[in-house]
């Protein structure tokens, strides 16, 4: 097992708690997480595309997904079939994950593709 002790993660220069840290300790060290990103990172794919590229149940694509967007590595995005049925997409945003090992403990930095709320709220910090 892997100690989490001293654990920072910042994103876009934005430091973080070491919970949310260890979160995306975790998350990337899910075999599942990582075939869905490096997936989707190609192209924009369903549920069900992830499901058979995975081998997996939709219901734990769906867990994943969630967990995926819920740290801003995974974007969904609404598409029409030509008959009128809806599907989600999903599409990574991740680029870039570094480690670093300082001083005070280990930093991770995660360099992920910005979109106008990421931005703006990056640069109301900035002023604070």
């Amino acid at each position: 097992m892997v100690r989490r002790k001293n654990v920072a993660i910042r994103r876009e220069g934005v430091g973080v708690s070491e919970s949310e840290a260890s979160a995306m300790f975790e998350l990337l060290d899910d075999e599942y997480a990582r075939t869905i990103l490096v997936a989707t990172y190609r192209e924009p794919m369903s549920a069900e595309a992830l499901a058979e590229t995975c081998d997996a149940s939709p219901s734990t694509i769906y867990r994943r997904v969630e967990r995926l967007e819920d740290q801003r590595l995974l974007d969904a995005e609404q598409r029409i079939d030509p008959d009128g049925h809806h599907h989600e997409v999903y599409s990574a945003r991740l680029q870039r994950v570094t480690v670093e090992l300082t001083g005070d403990g280990i930093e991770l930095d995660v360099d992920r593709d910005e979109d106008a709320v990421d931005r703006f709220t990056r640069l109301y910090e900035g002023f604070k």
